[in-house]
């Protein structure tokens, strides 16, 4: 089965092990070298209309997927440690 980016937007993350929604995918890591896909990305949920920050972004690795469906990405396991995003550097800041 062929899916798009675009496509792979829409679905929801499911986890069977607890139940959990862990959002929609709203990113993907590929490997360059082998062209291949490494993990999705789920970013943090708003917390109060983003006046409070956001909650950690999950990164699910690609083995842990079981099943990608029409409306939503099953994975084996349990809900995964979220992850800080990382802040960008801006030009004028020094190391």
């Amino acid at each position: 089965m062929n899916c798009r980016f675009a496509d792979l937007r829409h679905k929801e993350v499911i986890s069977t092990c607890d139940g959990t929604r862990l959002g929609f995918v709203d990113d993907v890591i590929v490997d360059t070298k082998t062209a291949c896909i490494v993990s999705f990305v789920i970013f943090g949920r708003m917390s109060f209309f983003g006046l409070f920050g956001k909650c950690e972004d999950y990164i699910i690795p690609w083995e842990k997927i079981q099943l990608i469906g029409e409306d939503t990405i099953i994975i084996s396991c349990k809900t995964p440690n979220p992850v800080k995003r990382q802040k960008k550097r801006r030009f004028h800041q020094k190391n």
